[in-house]
This record gives C-alpha cells, sequence and structure tokens, in this order.
C-alpha cells in the first residue's frame, strides 16, 4: 500500500503497541476513494497462544491504539468460533437459499451447539464431546425425544448402547419421530 505518514503517535509498548501512525494514501485512485486520513496501528497480539506482530488499519482516528488491537483481538475470537461451529455441525450446505431459510439454519445450528455444550458440561466427561456431537449432528433435522435418544445411545446414563462409530449417522434401532 503506497501511503505518507502524516503524524507518529506515541505508543504504549506495556500494552503490546509498536506502531501507532497516522497516514493518507499516496496514488490518486486510491486518494479519490478514501481522501480523509487514516490510521495504522501495529501491535503484538496473541493468535493461537503465540504472540505474533499484526497491522490493523482503520479510519478511527479517536480510539486508543490498544482498543484497536482489543477489537481485533474480539474479533478473531467470534472468527474462531464460527468456524468452529461450521466444522462441528457441517453448516456448509443449506437446506433453503432464502434469507430466512439461512437464519433458521443457522439458528438451529447454534442451539445444537448450545445444547450439545451443556450436555457435555452437564455429563461432566462421562462421554466424549465428539460422540455426542456425532449423535446430535445425525438427527439435527429431524424430529426426537432429546432424552429418548440420549439414553437410547448411553449418553444419558446407563450402559453405552452405541450400534455404530461416532463418525457414522446410522444408528439402528432408534426411529425418529
Amino acid at each position: 500500500m503506497s501511503c505518507t505518514v502524516i503524524e507518529e503517535r506515541p505508543v504504549d509498548a506495556a500494552q503490546g503497541i509498536v506502531h501507532d501512525q497516522i497516514i493518507v494514501l499516496n496514488t490518486e485512485q486510491s486518494q479519490k476513494a478514501y481522501p480523509q486520513p487514516l490510521r495504522i496501528v501495529t501491535a503484538r497480539v496473541e493468535i493461537n497462544g503465540k504472540e505474533v506482530e499484526m497491522t490493523f488499519i482503520t479510519n478511527n482516528i479517536k480510539w486508543a491504539a490498544s482498543s484497536v488491537a482489543d477489537l481485533y483481538q474480539s474479533r478473531w475470537g467470534i472468527e474462531v468460533f464460527f468456524k468452529q461451529l461450521k466444522q462441528t455441525l457441517k453448516l456448509s450446505g443449506f437446506i433453503g437459499y432464502s434469507k430466512k431459510a439461512i437464519q433458521w439454519q443457522v439458528w438451529a445450528a447454534l442451539l445444537v451447539w448450545l445444547l450439545s455444550r451443556y450436555a457435555a458440561f452437564a455429563s461432566a466427561g462421562t462421554h466424549s464431546f465428539s460422540r455426542l456431537m456425532a449423535l446430535l449432528r445425525s438427527y439435527a433435522w429431524e424430529r426426537f425425544d432429546l432424552k429418548e435418544l440420549l439414553q437410547f445411545h448411553g449418553t444419558a446414563g446407563g450402559l453405552p448402547r452405541m450400534a455404530a462409530l461416532p463418525g457414522q449417522a446410522c444408528f439402528p434401532g432408534f426411529e425418529p419421530k
């Protein structure tokens, strides 16, 4: 990116801020698209347990540089959560393509994820989370009695009676309602 630094702001190294600069874009096309000054904040942030140096560009001149970096950290957490949600619940193909259909499926997926997290917490580690997720993913779009399903497959107390491996979507003997 071609830019000119017009102001170097003081930084707080204790908060992980490396640079805080006000810039203007150099190219004619860029200046035409965005004539206002921008801000570049370079900070050391933690990603997956490692501290890395990242640069953020923003049009917010008023916030503290640490707030810009903190906002990124929060946004990153949201991105990771949705990635986990998509992978765990296989939320990539949609039943319908209207806005309402997609919203309904995302809300249902969030509910299944939340219920599964609660069930994993409530069982206090007596059953694996991946086993429970395989079970719920298989029946996510079916109508069933959750307690009956969990009891049938041994995830709600008693001996495990699961007839299939966790990665399989076939559970012989159980009929959804």
